[in-house]
């Protein structure tokens, strides 16, 4: 029989088009609810290749600690703020403000 392998970046963008404006999720959260063995580094790669896709709002995934650590793949250093900013989030010195109160889980929020 021939299985198809998952394609973890599609997957990763179905949970990524989940986060309701005004939240947060991270790239180990993501990680952690598919069971990815490669973990937030692999959302990370994915997360990096989506920037120009403008059906996954991508500025909604950060680091752990609520850092936008990447900005960088945003076209100007503060695009990604702008962008959260525009859906309702605040950001100061390139952390999310009141990260635990706009964080997004997708295992509580979509179930396993």
């Amino acid at each position: 029989m021939n299985y198809e392998k998952p394609n973890y970046f599609d997957l990763v963008y179905q949970v990524v088009r989940e986060i309701p404006k005004g939240r947060v999720t991270s790239y180990g959260a993501i990680a952690h609810y598919l069971g990815l063995k490669s973990g937030a580094r692999m959302v990370g790669y994915a997360m990096n290749a989506a920037h120009s896709m403008p059906d996954v709002p991508a500025q909604r995934v950060v680091n752990r600690l609520g850092l936008l650590t990447g900005k960088h793949h945003f076209g100007t250093p503060t695009r990604m703020q702008e962008l959260l900013e525009a859906d309702g989030v605040v950001v100061e010195n390139d952390q999310v403000k009141d990260f635990d109160k706009v964080f997004w889980d997708p295992e509580k929020e979509l179930g396993i």
